[in-house]
């Protein structure tokens, strides 16, 4: 066997297992954390899989995790305390820093655009790798080791008698419409450029099911949901009464 190669192959396990130490949790199968490190830039140079599945699934687990702990935590506080707590526990800039402290950024597997933009630091391809991590916690050990990451990732919302005071554009935007019309608002994917590296690639436009009250661009599909839900606020039809 080349030396080299098994040089390479032990930092890499050795990496892995930092990694796994500063996520405070050792994963029985490697292969779901090499998966959800594989970012989408990766996996089309290579015509494998990206991350995309178990980011889906690990957006899902982790707010129905969130809102669980939420609710048993704090009996005391409103639907809408709740819901902005949750938003706390799952937003994106917040994972971003999370997959920044565990050190997620340098066991990414980039492709060559990305290596070359420095889309290790970036905050939207860290949120989607801490999500797909959180969905290969998931696979790999059900929900007490995504629990067991919760609560120390975000004792302080679980512990914390005060609910958060500050309200984000998308939790507000929710609540207007559902006073309003009794239903979810609902965001469109009107354009995708299909351009990994497009600062504008993602038009979405915010809505009920019969209107479409403002639209925003950005580089993520999250980013242009919360702009444009942040638009949808200052619609004459949806202001504070």
């Amino acid at each position: 066997m080349d030396r080299g190669a098994a040089d390479v192959s032990d930092r890499e396990v050795l990496d892995r297992g930092l990694l796994e130490r500063a996520l405070g949790y050792r994963f029985e199968d490697e292969k779901l954390l090499e998966a959800a490190l594989r970012h989408s830039s990766w996996a089309h140079e290579r015509g494998e899989e990206s991350n995309e599945r178990l980011e889906f699934l690990g957006d899902a687990v982790l707010g129905l995790v969130a809102a669980r702990l939420l609710y048993e935590s704090h009996p005391g506080w409103s639907e809408g305390d709740l819901t902005r707590a949750r938003h706390r526990m799952v937003e994106g800039r917040v994972l971003a820093e999370v997959a920044r402290e565990v050190g997620v950024g340098p066991h990414l597997s980039l492709g060559s655009t990305e290596q070359h933009g420095d889309g290790a630091a970036k905050a939207s391809i860290l949120e989607d790798a801490m999500e797909a991590i959180v969905g290969a916690m998931y696979l790999d050990g059900g929900i007490p080791p995504v629990e067991a990451w919760v609560r120390r990732v975000f004792g302080d919302l679980l512990e914390g008698a005060a609910p958060p005071v500050e309200r984000d554009a998308k939790s507000e935007f929710q609540e207007r419409v559902m006073a309003r019309f009794g239903e979810f608002p609902i965001y469109e994917m009107v354009h995708d450029t299909q351009v990994e590296t497009d600062d504008q690639r993602f038009t979405v436009a915010a809505c009920d099911l019969f209107e479409r009250w403002a639209f925003a661009t950005e580089r993520s599909k999250r980013a242009a949901e919360k702009e444009a839900a942040r638009l949808a606020l200052a619609h004459p039809g949806l202001k504070d009464e």
